[in-house]
C-alpha cells in the first residue's frame, strides 16, 4: 500500500542548486531574526564581545611573552608589578569572555525556541483555518512532521548564528590587525577565508537534494507510523501486524539510507572545514618566522599573529555550521511555507444570530456540491428544517447524506445555492455565532485523552456541572457516567479507549448538547448503541428543556419513524419527501431501502446478540445502563 504524502512542497532544488540556496537560506535567517530581534541582539552582542576579548587576549599573550617571559629568561629577574598587571589583564579578559559566552548561548537558545514556537503556532492556526477538503488530502503524519521536524530543520541555523556573527566581527578585526602588523601575514589570511567560504558553498550545493529527500522521508515515516498506530485495532483484528511492520520498516530503511548519505557528506565536509584553519595557522607561522628573521616583525608581533590564527581556527567553524545547516533549513522552510501558503480558507461574515435559545430554522436553497475532482455529489437540493422539528435524511451509501450534514455545520460550502440559518446565509455569520448555534455529531466519535468533564465542557463559558448532567441525561449517558470511579473527573484514555463504542457516541452527543445548540446535526451519531437506547435518546431530545431543531442521518426504522419529515436522497437528488408512513406506501425505492436496513439490522443482532462494538465489551448499551443503575 502506498501512503499519500500530500502535494510536494515547492523548493529551490527543482532547479540547479547554486547561489539560490545561499540566498534563500540567508533570507530565511533574516526573516527569523526579525521575528525575535531582542534575543538575537543579546546573543550577537555577547558573541562580539567574546570574540573581541579573544583577539585582545592575543595581544596580551604577545605582550606577556615579549615583556615578561623573555626578559625573565634573559636577565633572570621578574618584575613583580609587570607580572601582576599581566595576571590582572588575563583574569579580567577571562571573566568578560565567560560572561559574554553565557549571553551568546542564552540569546541563541531563547531566539531559536521562540522562533520555533512562533512557526508552530502559525502552522497550527493555518491547519485550523483550512477546510476539511484540504486535510483529507494531507495525511496526519505529514502535518505533524511539518509542525515538528520541518520547523526544527528551518530553525537549526539559529543555534550557531550569534557565534557566527561574532566570528565575522572577529575576522574583520583580525584582518585589520594582520594588515597593520605585516602585509605578508595579511595575504595568508586573505587566502584562507575565501577558500573557507568556497568550500561551504560547494558543500551546500551537494547537500541540498539530500536534505530535501531526507525531510520528505521523515514526513513519510511519520505518516506511516501514525496511520498504523491509529488503526491498531484493525491491524490486530485482521492479523496484519507483520505487513504493517514491513511497511514501516521499508519507509524507515529508506529514511535511514538517506540520513546515512547526509552523514557521509557531512563526514567528508567537517574534517575539511576544520582542517583548513589549522593549515592556515601553519602557513601563517611559517610566513611569520620568515618575516621575523627578516626583521619585518617583532617577537611580540609573531606571537600575537600565531596565537590569533590559532584562536581563529575554532570560531571560524561556526560559520561552517551555519552554512552547513542552510540546505536543510531551506528545505524545512519550504515545507513550512507550503502549509502557510495553502489556500481554501473559509471566510466568515460579521452577522450574529440572536441567542434566543429557541430552535433554529435551517434551509437548503437549491444546493449543489461538487468535490475538488469535479464529481457532483448533490444536485439542486431544496428543503427546510422548520424550528423545533426533526428531519431524517435517508438514502443509500453515496447519496449525499453526510455531505448535507457537513453543509449544515458549514464544514464545507456549496458549489451553488445557499444554506440559511434563521434566514441568514451561513457564510455571512461570524464563526462564533455559527458554532454557538449549530452542533454536529458524527458517526465516528472523537474523545480527547482527558476527563469526562473536560471532554464535555471544552472550556466553554457557562457550561457548569448542572448543565453537563442535563446533557448527559438527554444523551442517555448519565447512568454510566455516574457509575465511573471518579464520575465527571474520570480519565477516559486516548480516544476514549476505556469506554465502549456506544458510550463514546453518547459522550460526544452530550458534548454537543452541553452547548445547548439551536440546531443539532446527527450524522448517524447513534449507530453504536442498540435500537432501544437510540429511540430513548432521540425521543428525549425532542422533549428536553433545551429543544433543538434536528437534522439526522438515519438508517434504522425506529429512528426514522421519530422524524417529523423524511427527505429521501438518490444519487444526490431529493426524490421523495414526507412522513415516514406515507413514503412507505407511496415510494417503493424508499420502502425497499428501509426494509433492507431493517433486515440487515435484524441479521446483525441475531449473529452478535451480545456484541456492543469492537471494543470487546460483553454487554449491550441497555444492559450497561441497567448494570450501572444496579
Amino acid at each position: 500500500m502506498t501512503l499519500p504524502t500530500g502535494d510536494a512542497a515547492p523548493t529551490a532544488f527543482d532547479q540547479p542548486a547554486d547561489t539560490r540556496i545561499l540566498r534563500r537560506g540567508l533570507r530565511n535567517i533574516v526573516d527569523m531574526v526579525r521575528i525575535e530581534p531582542k534575543p538575537f541582539a543579546v546573543g550577537a552582542l555577547g558573541a562580539m564581545v567574546n570574540t573581541a576579548m579573544t583577539l585582545f587576549l592575543s595581544f596580551i599573550i604577545g605582550w606577556v611573552v615579549a615583556g615578561v617571559a623573555v626578559p625573565a629568561y634573559e636577565n633572570g629577574e621578574v618584575a613583580l608589578g609587570t607580572v601582576l598587571l599581566g595576571v590582572a589583564a588575563l583574569l579580567g579578559t577571562s571573566i568578560i569572555r565567560f560572561s559574554s559566552m553565557c549571553a551568546r548561548r542564552i540569546g541563541a537558545g531563547v531566539m531559536m525556541f521562540k522562533v520555533q514556537a512562533h512557526w508552530r503556532r502559525r502552522i497550527t492556526r493555518r491547519y485550523l483555518a483550512l477546510p476539511v477538503s484540504w486535510h483529507q488530502k494531507h495525511p496526519t503524519g505529514t502535518l505533524l512532521s511539518n509542525a515538528n521536524a520541518d520547523v526544527e530543520a528551518a530553525t537549526r541555523p539559529l543555534a550557531p548564528l550569534p557565534f557566527a556573527c561574532g566570528t565575522l566581527f572577529m575576522v574583520v578585526i583580525a584582518m585589520i590587525a594582520f594588515a597593520l602588523i605585516d602585509w605578508a601575514v595579511a595575504l595568508v589570511a586573505l587566502g584562507m577565508f575565501p577558500a573557507l567560504f568556497a568550500l561551504n558553498a560547494y558543500f551546500a550545493t551537494k547537500m541540498a537534494p539530500r536534505a530535501k529527500r531526507a525531510q520528505e522521508l521523515r514526513a513519510e515515516v511519520s505518516a506511516v507510523g501514525h496511520e498504523s498506530f491509529d488503526g491498531a485495532l484493525v491491524v490486530k483484528a485482521m492479523g496484519r501486524e507483520a505487513a504493517e511492520t514491513e511497511r514501516f520498516s521499508a519507509s524507515a530503511t529508506e529514511l535511514r539510507d538517506a540520513m546515512i548519505g547526509v552523514g557521509r557528506l557531512r563526514a567528508a565536509f567537517e574534517p575539511a572545514i576544520a582542517g583548513l584553519p589549522e593549515i592556515g595557522v601553519l602557513v601563517a607561522l611559517l610566513v611569520g618566522l620568515v618575516r621575523f628573521e627578516a626583521g619585518a616583525i617583532t617577537l611580540e608581533q609573531l606571537v600575537t599573529v600565531s596565537f590569533m590564527f590559532s584562536v581563529l581556527a575554532f570560531p571560524i567553524r561556526a560559520i561552517g555550521w551555519v552554512l552547513g545547516d542552510l540546505p536543510g533549513a531551506v528545505v524545512g522552510r519550504g515545507r513550512v511555507d507550503h502549509v502557510l501558503a495553502a489556500t481554501g480558507d473559509m471566510s466568515y461574515g460579521d452577522k450574529e444570530l440572536p441567542d434566543s435559545g429557541a430552535p433554529a430554522e435551517l434551509a437548503f436553497d437549491h444546493i449543489a456540491y461538487a468535490y475538488p475532482d469535479g464529481h457532483e455529489a448533490l444536485h439542486d437540493v431544496d428543503f427546510t428544517v422548520a424550528p423545533g422539528t426533526t428531519v431524517a435524511l435517508v438514502g443509500a451509501t453515496g447519496s449525499g447524506k453526510s455531505t448535507l450534514a457537513h453543509l449544515a455545520a458549514r464544514l464545507v460550502d456549496p458549489s451553488r445555492g445557499t444554506v440559511r440559518l434563521d434566514g441568514e446565509d451561513v457564510r455571512d455569520l461570524t464563526h462564533a455565532s455559527l458554532a454557538r448555534t449549530t452542533a454536529l455529531v458524527q458517526q465516528i466519535p472523537f474523545v480527547f485523552d482527558d476527563t469526562v468533564r473536560a471532554n464535555l465542557d471544552l472550556g466553554r463559558e457557562g457550561v457548569d456541572d448542572d448543565r453537563l448532567w442535563d446533557a448527559l441525561a438527554a444523551a442517555g449517558a448519565e447512568k454510566f457516567t455516574a457509575s465511573l470511579d471518579a464520575g465527571l473527573d474520570t480519565e477516559v484514555g486516548e480516544r476514549g479507549t476505556t469506554l465502549s463504542g456506544g458510550q463514546r457516541q453518547r459522550l460526544t452527543l452530550a458534548r454537543a448538547l452541553a452547548g445547548r445548540p439551536r440546531l443539532l446535526v446527527l450524522d448517524d451519531a447513534t449507530s453504536a448503541v442498540d435500537p432501544k437506547v437510540e429511540s430513548q435518546i432521540l425521543s428525549g431530545l425532542k422533549h428536553s428543556q433545551a429543544a433543538s431543531s434536528v437534522l439526522v442521518v438515519a438508517y434504522r426504522r425506529a429512528t426514522i419513524a421519530l422524524a417529523d419529515e423524511v427527505v429521501f436522497l438518490e444519487g444526490g437528488r431529493i426524490t421523495a419527501r414526507g412522513p415516514h408512513t406515507e413514503l412507505l406506501r407511496t415510494h417503493p425505492p424508499y420502502a425497499d431501502l428501509v426494509t433492507a436496513y431493517e433486515r440487515a439490522e435484524a441479521e446483525r443482532e441475531f449473529d452478535d446478540p451480545d456484541e456492543d462494538d469492537l471494543s470487546g465489551t460483553a454487554l449491550n448499551d441497555s444492559e450497561l445502563d441497567e448494570e450501572s443503575a444496579a
